[in-house]
């Protein structure tokens, strides 16, 4: 199926361009080229061939491989085979998994630098912020 520039827009950014059963990285630019870094393809989460309609919360990026060794499986299966169960969050879902990362970071690290005083305080929650905000969500 033939796809217009913003469906496949909607379709990557709907897991922040990550492949949805591997969870790495996927290249925009290289929709549809085979053999290309982080090439990529629409995939059927319920496959057409099973009743899968062409509705966006049907369709997900996907690496070309991943989506084709998956072929008529659940998606369930073929997530397993990456040790993943879900898929890669959207970048509304990823923006506000960061935020509340951070601030769970900056309160323990409040929390710790208590044992430091005034400027233990201030270090350890700025520490704690940094590190909270570089957690990946989807993991």
């Amino acid at each position: 199926m033939k796809y217009s520039p913003e469906r496949l827009r909607q379709i990557f950014d709907r897991t922040s361009g990550y492949c949805h059963l591997c969870g790495k990285k996927l290249s925009f630019r290289n929709y549809g080229r085979i053999n290309t870094r982080g090439a990529w393809e629409v995939e059927h989460s319920n496959p057409r061939i099973n009743g899968g309609s062409d509705h966006l919360n049907n369709l997900y990026p996907a690496h070309i491989r991943c989506n084709r060794e998956k072929c008529d499986l659940t998606t369930r299966t073929a997530r397993a085979w990456n040790d993943r169960s879900k898929a890669p969050l959207s970048l509304k879902k990823r923006k506000e998994a960061k935020i509340v990362n951070t601030v769970i970071g900056a309160g323990l690290g409040l929390v710790l630098g208590s044992l430091f005083g005034p400027a233990g305080r201030l270090i350890c929650s700025a520490m704690g912020a940094y590190l909270g905000r570089k957690i990946n969500p989807d993991t």
